[in-house]
C-alpha cells in the first residue's frame, strides 16, 4: 500500500521498475516534467534513495514497494495511489525480468514466471488504472516492450512472447479507452546500456553496436525522452502506437 498522502494538483505518475536502469531514467524525467512520481519496485531501499534525489532536485516523488508478481498486490498498489493522491494520470509499466534459455531447455516455470511479471502484471496494472483515469478524463498508459517483441531473439522465447503480447494488449486497450480520454502506447527499446545489458559482456555489446545504424547503444535518457512525450498533453492524439527507440536497428 502507498504511504498516506494529500491530494495533489500535480499530475501523478506511477513508474514500475523505477529503482534502476531505464525505469530510474523515466522516473527522473517525469519528475522534472512536473509530475508527482510514484516509484515502484520490489525493494524499498533504492526507491527511497531515488525519491530523496528527486526531492533534492526540486521534484516530487514517493516510494511504494510492490511485488509485481503478485496480482492482488499490484491492484492494491494502483488503487492505493489513486486514492491517496486523489488522482492517477500516468502509468508507466517498465518492470521486467529475464529467464533466458534455448526453448528446448527452457522450463515451464521459467516461461510462466517471465509471462507473469512481464505481461500479466501490466494487464492488471492497466485494468486498475483505467477507472481513476476515466474519472479524470485524462490518462496515459505507457508500456515498455522491446525490439525482441518485434523480431524475436534466440534464447528468449519467454521474454519475446511477453514483449510481443504487450504490443497486442496495448493496441486493444487503446481502442477500448480512446473515447474516455485515455491513451495507451508502447515504447520498444533496442540495446540500452543498463545493468541488465552489462551482464551480456563487452564483446556482445560491441558486436551489437556494430549492427545499429547509429553505431552506439542507447541510454536510459533516450527512452525517458520518448516516455515524456507520450505522457504529455501534446501526445493526446497518439494512441495504440509502438515507438521503437533502437538507433535504427529495426527498420
Amino acid at each position: 500500500m502507498t504511504p498516506p498522502a494529500e491530494a495533489t494538483d500535480s499530475r501523478v505518475a506511477i513508474v514500475t521498475g523505477a529503482s534502476r536502469g531505464i525505469g530510474r531514467s523515466i522516473a527522473t524525467r517525469l519528475a522534472s516534467d512536473g509530475h508527482h512520481v510514484v516509484l515502484v519496485a520490489r525493494s524499498a531501499g533504492p526507491l527511497e534513495e531515488l525519491a530523496a534525489e528527486i526531492k533534492a532536485a526540486g521534484g516530487a516523488a514517493c516510494a511504494v514497494p510492490c511485488d509485481l508478481s503478485d496480482g492482488d498486490a499490484v491492484t492494491a498498489m494502483v488503487e492505493g495511489v489513486a486514492s491517496d493522491h486523489g488522482r492517477l494520470d500516468v502509468l508507466v509499466n517498465n518492470a521486467g525480468i529475464t529467464r533466458d534459455g534455448l526453448m528446448l531447455r527452457m522450463s515451464d516455470e521459467d516461461f510462466d514466471e517471465v509471462l507473469n511479471v512481464n505481461l500479466r502484471s501490466i494487464f492488471i496494472a492497466c485494468r486498475a488504472a483505467a477507472r481513476p483515469m476515466m474519472r479524470g478524463r485524462f490518462g496515459r498508459m505507457i508500456n515498455i516492450s522491446s525490439v525482441t517483441g518485434l523480431i524475436g531473439n534466440p534464447g528468449q522465447a519467454n521474454y519475446a512472447a511477453a514483449k510481443a503480447g504487450i504490443i497486442g494488449m496495448t493496441k486493444t486497450i487503446a481502442k477500448e479507452f480512446a473515447s474516455k480520454g485515455v491513451t495507451a502506447n508502447v515504447v520498444a527499446p533496442g540495446f540500452i546500456e543498463t545493468e541488465m545489458t552489462e551482464a551480456l559482456g563487452s564483446a556482445v555489446l560491441e558486436e551489437a553496436a556494430k549492427r545499429i545504424p547509429l553505431k552506439r547503444l542507447g541510454q536510459g535518457d533516450d527512452i525517458a525522452h520518448a516516455v515524456s512525450y507520450l505522457a504529455s498533453e501534446g501526445a493526446g492524439y497518439v494512441t495504440g502506437q509502438v515507438l521503437t527507440v533502437d538507433g535504427g536497428m529495426v527498420c
